[in-house]
C-alpha cells in the first residue's frame, strides 16, 4: 500500500503540523476539527491552516503548498475519510475522546485505511482495548515532537496485534516521504524521547533551584557546554510554556511506576504554581523566568518572584566545556561543576536504568534525545566521551547504584565503530533504512586527511568530503584552507569528486565576524583583503573544478556560509533549509562572490535582461532577504534549475554521493563578462536609498552600505555597457567590504552583536 491521501483530526499545534508536512511530502490532505458556530463552521481547522502558513514559522514549504489541504470540521465532513490512506488522529490526551472517535473511524474508513494517534502519554493498549481485531491491526501511535515540520523524530508504536505490514508501511512513509528519523518504540510510558527528555530538565531545574543557581546560571551550564541548545532549562521552560511544560510532566507522573525516578523531580517548583496563576507563562504571555523590559532582558528570582536586569556572566568552566568536552565541567569542583555532575550524573544514569524496559540497547534513547530534543550527542555517546568508568567510579564514591546496562560496559564502551552494545553482552550492528546514511555514522570508521580547529576533511568511498565544525559553523581561515586542500586532493589522489555537508544542525551562519573584528581592530587592511581573496579563489575552485563537486546544506546557510552554496556545481539540501545573504544587517556585504553570483543568477532568471536583474539584485543584498525552504529559494535565485532537496536529511550524503557518481546534475559556473548597466542605474539606485531614509526606512549608515551594493552591481560611476568580468565582480566587492569595515558604524555593529553574544558570523 502507497499513502497518497492523508487526514488528520484535530487542527491544533500537533494536528496542523502533521497536516503540514504530509502536504510538504506531496500528498492530498484532509483537515478537521470540531465545527464552530458563526459564518465559518470550519474556523478551528482554519486557524490551524493558517498557523502552519504564517511566514514567521511556516509548517510548509511555499504558500502554494498550502493548497493541498482541505480545511472542514467532524460534522459535515467525517464521510470523507473513507477516500483516505492513513487518518491521524491529534485530538486532546483524553482517553474518553479518543475511544469515541475511533469508534465512528471504525465505521466509516476503509478496511484498509491505517489510523494512528498522535498520543504522548497513553498506552497503546488502553487506546484500542474497545476496538475490535480488525481494527486493532491496522492502528499505532506516530508519536511526532513539535513543530512538526522541523523536528525530525518520530516515535512509531506498535499494539500487540497491529499488522507488521502496516508498521513497515508507516515506517517507510514518515521516513522517505515525510523526512522523519523514525524510530520504533516499545509501548512504555513516554515512549523514549520525553521519558528521558523530560527528565532531564526536570532535573535540571529541580537541582538549580536546590543548589541556589540563578535560571542564567543554570542555563549557561545545562546548555551548550552539555552539548545541549543554548537555552538550557530556564529558557526551554519559556519557550515552550511552563504550564505547558508542567502539564507534560505531571502526565508521565501520572503514568510511570512508583518507583520511577522521575517522581523525585516530576513536581512543579514552589513558585512556579504562583507564576502560572499570574499569568507568567514563558514566552507566549510576553514573562516567565526571563521577560523584556522596556527592552531589556530582565530574569527571575526563583526565591523573591523579582526580577532583576539579565548580568553578563563569565564562566570560562563552561567556555571550556563547549569547547573541549563536557569532562570539564563534570571535573571542576566550583558551583558550576557540582550543579553539571549532579544533573548529567542523573540524566545518564536514568537512561541507562531504561535499558532494557524501553529497548535491548541506547541507540533508540540517543537518537530520540538527538532528534527530539537536538542533543548533539546522545547519552551514551555522551558517556563514552566522558569514560564509562569515570562515570561508574564516581557513582560508586558515592554510593550510588550503578545501573546493570552501564556496568555491563564497565572497562569498554556502549559504541564500537558502527556497532551498538546490547543488553547482555554482545555487540549489533547500527543500521539505518536503505538510502539513509549519516556522516556521523561514517565518521567513526574513517580518518581526517586534513583537520583544524575549523574544519577537517574525509576521504568517503572515493570522494571528498568537508565537514565545517567551529561555533555555528562558523568561516574562517582554517575553514577555507581545509576546503581549499580537498579540491586539490581530488584530482591528485584520483576521487571522484567533492561534497561539502556536516551533520550539525546548521551548515553554517556565515563568516567569522570575530576574525573580521580582530582584522579592523588591528588595522590589518591587507591581511582582510588577503582572507577575502583567499575565500572567493577557495569557492571559485569549486565552481569551475573539473570534477563533480556537491554541496548538500542542512538549517541555516546564511551570509559566507551560503556563498559556498552559491558556488557549488549541484546543491542538494534539506527541505527545511534556510539560506541567504544577510550581510547588509551588520553593515558589511557579500564579499566572498555572494553579490556576483546573486547577479549573474538574476541575469538568468529575467532572460538576459542586466538592468532588471541588477535591480532584483540590489534589493536582495539590501534587504539581506532569506528564503525559509528550497522552493521559495530558487524563486528568488538563489538555487538553480539542477539543484534539488530531499525531505529527510539522513538521505542527503547517500543522494551526494549517487550525485557525484552520476555527475548528470552537475552545472558549472563559469561565468561569461558582462556588460555592466553603469552610472543611470547606479544614480538611481543611490537616490532610491536616499529616499527611504528620508522616509525613515533607512539608517544613514544603511545608505552608505546600499551605496556600495549598488556600486558592484552596476559599476559604479562607468560608462553604460563597460564590460566586466566575474573577478572585476570579485574585487568590487573586496573593494567595497573593505570600504565599510573602516567606518566606525560597521564596527560598531559587529562590536555589539559578539559582545551580546548574538553572533559569531554575518
Amino acid at each position: 500500500m502507497k499513502i497518497k491521501k492523508v487526514a488528520v483530526i484535530g487542527a491544533g499545534t500537533m494536528g496542523a503540523g502533521i497536516a503540514g508536512q504530509a502536504a510538504n511530502a506531496g500528498c492530498e490532505v484532509l483537515l478537521l476539527d470540531l465545527p464552530s458556530k458563526g459564518a465559518d463552521v470550519n474556523a478551528l481547522a482554519q486557524k490551524g491552516l493558517d498557523r502552519i502558513s504564517n511566514p514567521a514559522n511556516p509548517g510548509i514549504l511555499s504558500p502554494e503548498v498550502a493548497k493541498r489541504i482541505t480545511v472542514g470540521n467532524t460534522h459535515d465532513d467525517f464521510a470523507k475519510l473513507a477516500e483516505y490512506d492513513w487518518v491521524a488522529e491529534a485530538i486532546l490526551e483524553r482517553l474518553d475522546l479518543k475511544k469515541d472517535l475511533y469508534k465512528k473511524l471504525d465505521e466509516v474508513c476503509r478496511d484498509d485505511a491505517i489510523i494512528s494517534s498522535n498520543t504522548s502519554t497513553i498506552p497503546i493498549k488502553f487506546l484500542v482495548e474497545d476496538m475490535p481485531l480488525a481494527f486493532r491491526k491496522r492502528f499505532a501511535i506516530t508519536h511526532f515532537f513539535n513543530p512538526v515540520r522541523f523536528m525530525p523524530l518520530l516515535e512509531l508504536v506498535a499494539g500487540e496485534d497491529t499488522d507488521a505490514a502496516v508498521m513497515d508501511v508507516l515506517h517507510a512513509f514518515c521516513d522517505a516521504e515525510l523526512g522523519k528519523g523514525v524510530i520504533r518504540c516499545a509501548d512504555t510510558p513516554g515512549f523514549l524521547g520525553n521519558r528521558v527528555g523530560c527528565y532531564a530538565i526536570q532535573a535540571a531545574l529541580h537541582t538549580a533551584n536546590d543548589m541556589g543557581l540563578s535560571p542564567q546560571e543554570a542555563d549557561a551550564i545545562f546548555g551548550r557546554p552539555m552539548g545541549i541548545p543554548k537555552t538550557g532549562v530556564f529558557g526551554l521552560y519559556d519557550l515552550i510554556g511552563i504550564d505547558l511544560m508542567s502539564d507534560v510532566a505531571s502526565s508521565l507522573v501520572s503514568i510511570l511506576p512508583k518507583g520511577d525516578a522521575f517522581h523525585d523531580v516530576g513536581t512543579k517548583l514552589p513558585l512556579m504554581e504562583r507564576m502560572i496563576a499570574d499569568g507568567q507563562r514563558g514566552r507566549k504571555t510576553g514573562a516567565g523566568f526571563y521577560r523584556l523590559n522596556d527592552g531589556a532582558k530582565e530574569v527571575i528570582d526563583l526565591n523573591t518572584g523579582e526580577y532583576a536586569p539579565v548580568e553578563t556572566l563569565s564562566i570560562p568552566i563552561a567556555l571550556q566545556a563547549e569547547k573541549d568536552g563536557v569532562i570539564h565541567v563534570l571535573k571542576d569542583r566550583s558551583k558550576y561543576g557540582d550543579y553539571a555532575w549532579a544533573v548529567m550524573s542523573n540524566v545518564l544514569s536514568y537512561a541507562a536504568s531504561l535499558v532494557p524496559e524501553v529497548g535491548d540497547d541506547g541507540l533508540g534513547i540517543d537518537d530520540a534525545m538527538k532528534m527530539g530534543y537536538n542533543w548533539i550527542k546522545g547519552p551514551f555517546e555522551l558517556i563514552d566521551e566522558i569514560g564509562v568508568d569515570y562515570l561508574i567510579h564516581r557513582l560508586e564514591s558515592e554510593q550510588r547504584s550503578v545501573p546493570a546496562y552501564l556496568r555491563q560496559a564497565q572497562g569498554s564502551s556502549f559504541y564500537n565503530g558502527l556497532k551498538i552494545r546490547q543488553f547482555g553482552g554482545g555487540w549489533s550492528p547500527i543500521i539505518r533504512p536503505d538510502g539513509a546514511m549519516r556522516f556521523n555514522d561514517r565518521r567513526k570508521e574513517l580518518t581526517p586527511q586534513a583537520e583544524n580547529e575549523d574544519a577537517s576533511w574525509y576521504n568517503l568511498d572515493d570522494v571528498a568530503i568537508v565537514e565545517f565544525h567551529s561555533k555555528a559553523n562558523a568561516l574562517g581561515a582554517g575553514s577555507m584552507q581545509i576546503l581549499a586542500d580537498a579540491i586539490a586532493a581530488v584530482p591528485v589522489q584520483n576521487l571522484r569528486g567533492l561534497i561539502v555537508h556536516n551533520d550539525a544542525q546548521h551548515f553554517s551562519c556565515g563568516v567569522n565576524l570575530n576574525a573580521v573584528r580582530a582584522f579592523f581592530e588591528a588595522e590589518d587592511w591587507g591581511g582582510l583583503d588577503k582572507f577575502l581573496d583567499h575565500f572567493q579563489q577557495t569557492v571559485h575552485g569549486m565552481a569551475v573544478a573539473d570534477f563533480p563537486v556537491v554541496v548538500a546544506p542542512v538549517g541555516l546557510s546564511l551570509g559566507g556560509g551560503f556563498e559556498v552554496v552559491l558556488h557549488a556545481k549541484e546543491v542538494i539540501c534539506h527541505a527545511n533549509s534556510n539560506m541567504g545573504l544577510v550581510e547588509s544587517g551588520v553593515g558589511v556585504i557579500p564579499a566572498g562572490g555572494g553579490c556576483k553570483e546573486t547577479l549573474y543568477r538574476w541575469i538568468a532568471k529575467k532572460d538576459g535582461d542586466v538592468e532588471a536583474a541588477a535591480w532584483e539584485a540590489f534589493y536582495a543584498l539590501g534587504f539581506g532577504k532569506t528564503a525559509s525552504s528550497p522552493i521559495l529559494a530558487r524563486e528568488l535565485a538563489m538555487l538553480r534549475d539542477n539543484d534539488r532537496f530531499v525531505n529527510n536529511r539522513d538521505r542527503l550524503v547517500a543522494e551526494s554521493l549517487a550525485a557525484i557518481e552520476s555527475g548528470a546534475g552537475q552545472m558549472p559556473l563559469r561565468r561569461d563578462p558582462t556588460a555592466m548597466v553603469g552610472k543611470p542605474v547606479f544614480e538611481q539606485m543611490v537616490a532610491w536609498a536616499e529616499d527611504m531614509a528620508a522616509k525613515g526606512k533607512l539608517f544613514p549608515h544603511d545608505v552608505y552600505v546600499s551605496t556600495r551594493i549598488a556600486e558592484i552591481l552596476t559599476g559604479g560611476d562607468i560608462a553604460p555597457g563597460t564590460v566586466w568580468t566575474e573577478q572585476d565582480l570579485y574585487d568590487a566587492e573586496r573593494r567595497a567590504f573593505l570600504m565599510l569595515a573602516k567606518t566606525p558604524e560597521t564596527q560598531a555593529r559587529i562590536r555589539t552583536l559578539l559582545d551580546d553574544g548574538k553572533a559569531v558570523r554575518n
